[in-house]
């Protein structure tokens, strides 16, 4: 018993000698900044991964918050992420890292490779899922575009679709109650995907042909899809409307300064399609209709192309054109939406694109409190 009472008062010894620490977060942009992932790295903290493990994040209220170790694909992690709310434009709140047990990580990002599913590569946050198409699908004359899977909970919903499809007959084309697939891709660019844009023509590519999963959430998820021209790093953080995208050629000395394409398919017709080309965003809505003909409410689609040249509908789809720069790169966000969950009307998706575009380039920032 004495060993036991020891051992006790040691540890929490540790934790009280565990120094707190003070993150600055101030948000650089006009707006107020609402379910953002907020990163500082282990460097600027000053702390080792197991000086880490004995402190708990705090806000300015006393919440006990979750934060995510990011490791980006090194042995040693360089990073936590955590989720930031209610800071106006211009404004900052403060944070405490201090001692105690750190708070479960949440699972609102998932990223994974489905071999069981013909090499589907799919991922998701709380507010919608995607997949895009790998190997196994090549007979079928896949391309690089997007599918966007609805749902309407914040529990992860992909494996549990792919488990009840293949192996207790209830098809994902249904909605059961928290969502479905009921967008067409085809050998187009889907809900978000990109392409080279050559002599004003828009050249849709194929399926990747390999990944890799850098981190697999819960509250960032990032991965590499490779293909013949590039390779498409994706980053998707738990609240975010869109997908965070960057191309990197693969020979960036053959195509530097070429244009391509962000797009958005536009299915049988044209619907509602919002877009300002000096802000660098396009946003589609249009009416969701499951395999069986059934009414799904209205499904939505957005790329935003910082600095894009145009904006325009061609070859069936609605595309943000950018230049790839001098480093062989773009960046890009995309993805989708759904009536049903977060954006009941047109009208909040598209002003959630305009927010979302308007935010892009600035990301909040932290500081150690002196």
């Amino acid at each position: 018993m004495r060993f036991k009472t020891i051992v006790i008062l040691a540890a929490t010894l540790l934790v009280g000698c565990t120094k707190p620490l003070t993150l600055v977060v101030s948000n650089p942009s006009l707006q107020e900044r609402n379910n953002t992932l907020a990163e500082v790295t282990l460097q600027d903290l000053g702390l080792t991964l197991e000086q880490l493990q004995q402190r708990a994040l705090f806000d300015d209220k006393g919440e006990k918050l979750a934060y995510q170790v990011m490791y980006y694909g090194n042995s040693e992690p360089q990073s936590i992420v955590f989720l930031v709310d209610n800071i106006r434009g211009g404004m900052r709140r403060e944070y405490k890292l201090r001692g105690g047990k750190p708070l479960p990580v949440p699972q609102l990002c998932t990223a994974q490779f489905v071999p069981e599913r013909k090499d589907d590569f799919a991922w998701e946050n709380n507010l919608a899922a995607y997949r895009m198409y790998g190997p196994a699908l090549a007979p079928e004359n896949p391309s690089n575009g997007v599918d966007l899977w609805l749902k309407c909970t914040d529990k992860p919903i992909v494996q549990k679709f792919y488990n009840d499809d293949l192996h207790h007959g209830k098809p994902y084309h249904v909605n059961y109650g928290e969502g479905l697939d009921c967008y067409k891709v085809a050998h187009t660019l889907g809900c978000g995907g990109i392409a080279p844009y050559i002599d004003g023509k828009l050249n849709v590519l194929d399926h990747y042909t390999s990944y890799e999963i850098i981190e697999a959430g819960g509250l960032r998820s990032v991965f590499h899809l490779t293909y013949p021209t590039h390779t498409l790093t994706v980053t998707c953080d738990a609240g975010a409307q869109l997908n965070k995208a960057v191309v990197t050629l693969n020979n960036s000395n053959d195509s530097v300064n070429t244009l391509w394409a962000a797009g958005i398919y536009l299915h049988d017709k044209m619907d509602n399609v919002v877009f300002s080309k000096e802000a660098g965003w396009a946003a589609y809505a249009e009416d969701a209709v499951s395999d069986a003909g059934e009414p799904q409410g209205r499904n939505y689609c957005a790329v935003v192309v910082p600095q894009a040249e145009d904006i325009k509908v061609e070859d069936g789809h609605l595309l943000a054109v950018g230049n790839i720069a001098e480093d062989g790169t773009l960046t890009y966000w995309f993805g989708g939406g759904w009536s049903q969950w977060q954006y009941p009307s047109d009208k909040d998706w598209f002003s959630a694109t305009a927010y979302t575009a308007h935010n892009a380039l600035l990301p909040l920032q932290i500081k150690l409190k002196e």
